[in-house]
């Protein structure tokens, strides 16, 4: 069986769990998330907790299992506490601001690149070189990071660019070019 899809999901106080055929709604403090899971899987509500438990072992139902039951545990932290990636931007005159809702962005480019909100994503801005993204669901949360990063990317020789907080930039030595003729 699953090691991970076996778990319980403890559900703490102040958050309703909903389920509704493979339809789950979780709705807490920070936000109400919704997820459809696969017919396969039979969700339960049991003493506070939340089951995942699957029909048969077959190779299917086994991934699905710890899947499932991940992806519904991330939707409980996400309505409890939330996440965020924080991402920090390197580089001489490349500095961000939020102006409103939406994050301007000098990246070294001849114009100023902007990012707004959505009303499930956070943005923070507490210094002129960090990012802070945050919001109930795990991957809208990352999807944007990321987006955020791929405006400009960390590049190898300098390190300059859009990094996670925890990324480490593998650093290359630049030209060697002496000799020669």
């Amino acid at each position: 069986m699953s090691r991970i899809g076996r778990q319980p999901i403890a559900v703490p106080a102040g958050v309703d769990v909903k389920i509704d055929g493979s339809t789950i709604t979780v709705k807490g403090p920070k936000g109400t998330l919704t997820r459809t899971v696969h017919s396969n899987m039979q969700v339960a509500m049991e003493d506070g907790a939340l089951t995942v438990s699957r029909p048969d072992d077959s190779n299917l139902n086994k991934s699905l299992h710890g899947l499932t039951r991940t992806l519904l545990h991330n939707m409980v932290v996400g309505v409890t506490e939330g996440f965020k990636k924080e991402l920090e931007v390197n580089g001489v005159g490349y500095r961000v601001a939020k102006q409103g809702k939406d994050l301007v962005m000098n990246i070294g480019f001849s114009h100023q690149v902007t990012m707004s909100e959505t009303d499930d994503i956070t943005i923070e801005v507490p210094a002129p070189n960090k990012i802070i993204i945050s919001g109930p669901d795990k991957q809208k949360v990352g999807q944007f990071a990321a987006e955020v990063r791929e405006k400009r990317p960390p590049e190898p020789y300098k390190g300059k660019g859009i990094k996670y907080a925890d990324e480490h930039i593998r650093r290359k030595e630049g030209k060697a070019g002496k000799g020669g003729k």
